[in-house]
């Protein structure tokens, strides 16, 4: 089928069986340049209209490019970040807010999320999944085990915990330790965290870097390896032929660290999960004060083009978390 039209329509694709199951909703393009996930939803669009797919139970919902704004600009935003401050309102102010107001309807006719993102700097595909299930204040959950399930099958050697809590984190931090409020810790609450605000489940997967030619391949692969396990539909017989991934390492997002000025630099180009030792100097401030890795980890969303005041790195360490399969 055509490459999605670059105009300002929310496109959403839906597909009934007439047997009841899951209802499976996959995104992408919240970020206007990330197109990979585009270029997956679009070759599975394809064999569905082909009838080179058909779905044995449930509902799949395909949305190819959720900013249409971004994408035809080919920027991460329309006039703001849409994975921020996910929340329906009735007095739309901008953009994202539109988007919001028509795409959180199609969240709630859903019970599970599959996000497709890509990163800017050099690294591997991985999944990044929530909590763990507790009845905490900020991310209370209950179907932890599901989400890791699928993270698992998705087939990432990789998968990262921890998003949310490191978010609140940050705030504090730049408010020199103030707690933050429970309105400031919302605007960090994306697609993923509003799905499971509604009692589903979900999953980023980071295909890989925004221009790495196989990030395509990899978001297709997510979505058939996804249907399969919620057995919608079987592998083709390509992906059936391969073992069934192995389990992956899990890693805690540890902390977060800004960049404070333009004139601040990285030592050398990091790539997501470049391990570092307690100590070692990962890049230097404008004024030459060394930027040190806290502990022993691995280097997560390197962004040498972060504007001051945003996000520059994470830092992640092992988890003891264990998926099952």
């Amino acid at each position: 089928m055509p490459a999605t039209p670059l105009d300002d329509t929310l496109r959403v694709f839906s597909f009934s069986s007439l047997t009841p199951g899951p209802r499976l909703l996959v995104i992408g393009g919240v970020h206007g340049d990330e197109t990979s996930g585009t270029a997956g939803i679009e070759r599975v669009l394809d064999e569905l209209q082909r009838g080179a797919l058909s779905l044995a139970c449930g509902q799949l919902t395909l949305v190819p490019v959720a900013n249409p704004l971004a994408r035809r600009r080919l920027a991460r935003e329309g006039e703001r970040n849409l994975n921020r401050s996910f929340a329906p309102t009735d007095a739309p102010q901008d953009n994202e807010d539109r988007i919001t107001r028509l795409l959180a309807p199609v969240i709630d006719r859903h019970e599970v999320l599959l996000d497709l993102h890509s990163f800017e700097s050099p690294g591997e595909a991985f999944a990044m999944i929530g909590p763990r299930d507790n009845d905490g204040a900020l991310e209370p959950f209950h179907r932890a085990r599901e989400e890791g399930r699928l993270a698992w099958h998705i087939g990432t050697p990789t998968v990262v915990e921890g998003w949310l809590e490191i978010y609140a984190a940050g705030l504090a931090q730049r408010g020199g330790g103030v707690p933050p409020t429970a309105q400031e810790i919302a605007y960090g609450c994306g697609t993923n965290e509003y799905m499971r605000s509604r009692s589903g489940y979900a999953v980023t997967l980071e295909c890989g870097q925004h221009r790495d030619p196989q990030a395509p391949e990899v978001a297709w692969r997510a979505i058939r390896r996804t249907l399969a396990l919620l057995q919608m539909a079987p592998l083709p017989p390509g992906l059936a032929a391969l073992p069934v991934p192995a389990a992956p390492r899990v890693l805690r997002l540890h902390s977060v660290v800004d960049r404070l000025h333009a004139g601040d630099r990285f030592v050398r180009e990091w790539a997501t999960f470049d391990p570092v030792q307690a100590g070692q100097t990962v890049g230097h401030r404008a004024d030459g004060t060394p930027v040190r890795a806290p502990g022993e980890g691995f280097i997560v969303f390197p962004n040498p083009l972060a504007l001051p005041g945003t996000e520059w790195f994470y830092f992640a360490t092992a988890s003891d978390r264990r998926l099952d399969a």
